[in-house]
């Protein structure tokens, strides 16, 4: 059954802090936040998606830090569409300091299923300095807070912040993955206007990420979700109407998703190959990959297939999709040149 998510945006509300890289009006195109257009914007939904797993998600603020009357509001508008069978659950983003018994007891009273926290990173020095307004210590203990508490648990996550390494990154990726989390998305961090990182930018403190770079680290990370079992759900911002127009520095790239997972393939590709290598010259080679991944096997513009074919001298490099691997496995079949 496809799944649908009815977003409720509410920017800013119950956020405290101005994270140097935040601007959330920018990313969710939501000036102010109006209550009494909740409802519409549901029943809006509902009518052009009879037959799909509804649900509905409160993102782009810090939820469980909003005004408690606004909070509860929105969750009793949430359950009763739940009670009338028209959504399956709720969903929910916010701050792992925002999270204590009392609230995740709330939560699942009015039938909350799933939350979302922006950890961002697990290096208290890039917290520190990105103004997270918490600590590493309190992103653990809130991620175990939701599980324990039997919620799914979806862990938000950032490359490429100020001070942030490639290791910091892969670091934050295991510290989701320890917690068991059931799902993660990966934002490389985009320079946008009216931020604290713009202005960190014009005055050559901080350096945007360049492509290569950007598509490096999220390679780097995904990789660690993908080890631990831990589906990625979103890699990137989500493309929105002049999201470039907003950006006040560096990239914007809505198909990088795409270029890590090509990058992902070409490495495991090349694995299998390695043991091959003195009979790969003029060899036909098939990778077999999990349904729904030739693109990214064979890359954009079928440059992995080209990088490989001219590395190794393969004559042919064909790829045939296989319902019984897992997503990410590959597997491989070298021909020889029966010429020799």
């Amino acid at each position: 059954m496809k799944h649908v998510n009815i977003p409720i945006f509410i920017p800013h509300l119950g956020c405290p802090n101005d994270c140097v890289f935040c601007n959330q009006r920018k990313i969710t195109k939501t000036e102010e936040f109006n209550a009494e257009s909740v409802i519409p914007q549901i029943e809006a939904v509902l009518k052009t998606t009879e037959g799909a797993q509804r649900e509905i998600a409160f993102f782009g603020g810090s939820f469980t830090g909003i005004d408690r009357k606004l909070m509860i509001k929105l969750l009793k508008i949430g359950h009763g569409y739940i009670q009338r069978g028209d959504v399956s659950s709720l969903r929910c983003s916010t701050r792992p300091d925002y999270i204590n018994g009392e609230i995740l007891d709330t939560l699942s009273f009015y039938g909350m299923k799933t939350i979302e926290l922006g950890i961002q990173s697990t290096s208290n020095e890039v917290l520190k300095i990105c103004k997270r307004g918490h600590t590493k210590e309190q992103s653990i203990n809130a991620m175990k807070a939701v599980k324990a508490h039997g919620f799914e648990l979806i862990g938000q996550m950032m490359t490429s912040l100020p001070h942030s390494t490639v290791d910091d990154e892969i670091k934050t990726a295991e510290d989701i993955c320890a917690c068991l989390a059931d799902g993660a998305r990966i934002y490389p961090t985009v320079v946008f206007k009216d931020t604290v990182l713009a202005k960190m930018t014009e005055s050559g403190i901080y350096s945007p990420s360049e492509r290569d770079d950007t598509v490096y680290r999220c390679k780097e990370v995904k990789k660690v979700f993908i080890k631990n079992g831990v589906p990625v759900i979103r890699l990137g911002i989500q493309a929105q109407d002049n999201i470039e127009g907003d950006k006040a520095f560096g990239i914007y790239d809505p198909s990088v998703g795409a270029s890590v997972d090509a990058e992902i393939y070409f490495e495991k590709a090349e694995e299998l190959l390695t043991p091959y290598k003195d009979v790969l010259k003029n060899a036909f080679v098939t990778l077999y990959v999990s349904k729904g991944k030739t693109s990214s096997a064979v890359g954009i513009s079928s440059n992995n297939k080209k990088k490989l074919i001219n590395k190794y001298g393969i004559y042919k490099i064909k790829v045939i999709e296989d319902e019984k691997l897992a997503s990410y496995e590959v597997k491989i079949k070298v021909v020889p040149d029966t010429r020799r």
